[in-house]
């Protein structure tokens, strides 16, 4: 069997190699990751591994074989699911890994901006040793962090923050939104989140419905004291607008470890704005997290292989369809 992997953000494959070696599966590792080198590639694979790079309509269609398709992560808006599942394919990913990579990743952003760490920093390393530099900053406790998304990760954020003294309120898209009750804090619509919050932390997955939810309309209803922090996709931020919103003061600041283009721009104001820290998408990486997330993804999809059902799979309408490539039922 061959295994398709189309990026990585590890230094080898030897985790996912020794799982898949029981049932001799051979990986085909892709150099650029380009849609037209994919789509040769996916020709004759059993399966596809993908971390960022889109797995396509065009990919998915060349790979007649594939079985399942396998994300190194959490988000799916790199993946044609729908396609997949049209074509009885699996797809599944690993929900439970690096939760508390990105909440404490979330958390040190809102220290950063909170306690001007890279401001003087940077203004120490230029001669400019003086705590005077940039606007005041006030107390952490007492001050509210609103959260947009309450998954696994929006909710251990939430209990850190609170340890800190913060006062926490939530914002969730769906009516599925029970776990923010048995933390025991408040729930508030979206213009009252933006209006109330001192920090915003997203931790929703990239959806039409959230593709810009912060827009320069919602940018303009935050504080100006407030600072936006963003661990979850670049998208669901408009770039523009808030690039506008940092230069007319609209809110202090912004933690950024993602972006609308990754790797960005050298040149991109964004990243080289005074009010920003800007992380390379880092907030998932630690070494435990990377082993969690390649023996999982290489479990499911050894499972998958196998004819089982993977333990993780999003798109379980795909077993009762006629053509599911698998066997399994």
């Amino acid at each position: 069997m061959k295994i398709m992997v189309t990026d990585y953000a590890w230094e080898d494959l030897e985790i996912e190699r020794k799982i898949l070696s029981t049932i001799n599966a051979s990986l085909v590792t892709a150099h650029s990751g380009t849609e037209d080198e994919l789509v040769e590639l996916a020709a004759g694979v059993d399966g596809i591994f993908t971390n960022w790079k889109p797995v396509t309509r065009k990919i998915i269609a060349n790979a007649r074989k594939c079985k399942a398709i396998v994300r190194y992560g959490v988000g799916l808006d790199n993946i044609d699911v729908q396609y997949a599942t049209e074509m009885g394919i699996l797809v599944a990913n690993v929900p439970g890994y690096c939760l508390e990579e990105v909440s404490d990743h979330a958390l040190a952003l809102l220290f950063a901006l909170a306690r001007k760490i890279t401001l003087f920093d940077r203004a120490a390393k230029s001669g400019i040793y003086d705590l005077r530099v940039g606007p005041p900053f006030y107390r952490l406790r007492g001050k509210t962090l609103g959260l947009v998304g309450f998954g696994k990760i929006g909710s251990l954020v939430c209990r850190k923050a609170m340890g800190l003294g913060l006062e926490v309120i939530a914002f969730h898209r769906t009516a599925r939104f029970n776990s923010a009750k048995d933390e025991a804090i408040e729930t508030v619509s979206f213009p009252e989140l933006l209006r109330r919050s001192d920090y915003i932390s997203i931790h929703a997955p990239l959806t039409f419905e959230t593709h810009h939810l912060f827009n320069l309309a919602a940018l303009q209803q935050m504080k100006s004291t407030a600072f936006l922090i963003n661990t979850a996709r670049g998208d669901i931020v408009d770039s523009k607008a808030l690039l506008q919103a940092l230069d007319d003061g609209l809110i202090a600041g912004a933690g950024l470890d993602v972006l609308p283009e990754e790797p960005p721009d050298t040149h991109d104001p964004l990243l080289l704005h005074p009010k920003t820290i800007v992380t390379p998408h880092a907030a998932f990486n630690s070494v435990e997290s990377l082993q969690e997330l390649r023996s999982t993804a290489a479990a499911e999809m050894l499972d998958a292989l196998l004819g089982n059902v993977p333990q993780f799979v999003v798109n379980p309408e795909v077993l009762h369809r006629h053509n599911l490539r698998t066997g399994s039922s």
